[in-house]
């Protein structure tokens, strides 16, 4: 990971511009490390050194965009709020570059260190709105819950069962099955 600012940092996102306007440009299957260096200022070596090939480049680029760009939006109401980011979340992760994103995101990353940062950004995300819920005094489930009953059953259908439709209806769905299921009473410390 890069140190903010310093030449390490200017490089990432030179060369992280470079693969987004050229894949504008020229599309995705025409990307080359040399053409991207070129675009980006820097040797080739410098890419191949920082990150290794093509595959974990866009690896990394893929996951930089994945990064939401700002906290969820409150609604005053855990089970809105919820649901708004369950609907937002699906909607991009569903759509042709979240779709491709994810699949960049997780063929470059042998280790699974991407996925891992993919996923703390949805753990993030959801640690905010479940935290205004509780300063609301809403009984709330905890992260890992969410992740388990809503987050999961998303990917796996968005990675595993891609011509299955996914829909806003698909998110509240989930939302209120945790909510309203066992899982959500048995957060909030009352019998199911």
């Amino acid at each position: 990971m890069a140190r903010p600012g310093g030449r390490s940092a200017r490089v990432q996102e030179a060369v992280h511009g470079a693969v987004r306007e050229l894949e504008a440009e020229v599309g995705r299957d025409a990307l080359t490390v040399p053409l991207v260096a070129a675009r980006a200022g820097v040797t080739p070596s410098t890419v191949y050194r920082r990150w290794g090939d093509l595959r974990e480049l866009l690896s990394d680029v893929a996951v930089e965009r994945l990064r939401p760009e700002a906290p969820p939006e409150d609604h005053g109401a855990l089970a809105a709020d919820l649901t708004t980011w369950a609907e937002q979340f699906l909607d991009e992760m569903t759509s042709p570059p979240g779709r491709a994103y994810l699949r960049d995101a997780l063929l470059g990353d042998p280790d699974g260190n991407n996925a891992g940062r993919c996923s703390a950004y949805a753990a993030d995300q959801i640690d905010v709105i479940l935290a205004r819920a509780t300063d609301r005094g809403e009984p709330a489930p905890d992260v890992e819950t969410v992740i388990d009953h809503v987050v999961s059953p998303m990917m796996y259908r968005i990675l595993f069962r891609p011509s299955s439709p996914l829909d806003a209806d698909y998110a509240h769905h989930l939302v209120a099955g945790l909510l309203d299921g066992p899982a959500g009473a048995a957060s909030d410390g009352t019998d199911a």
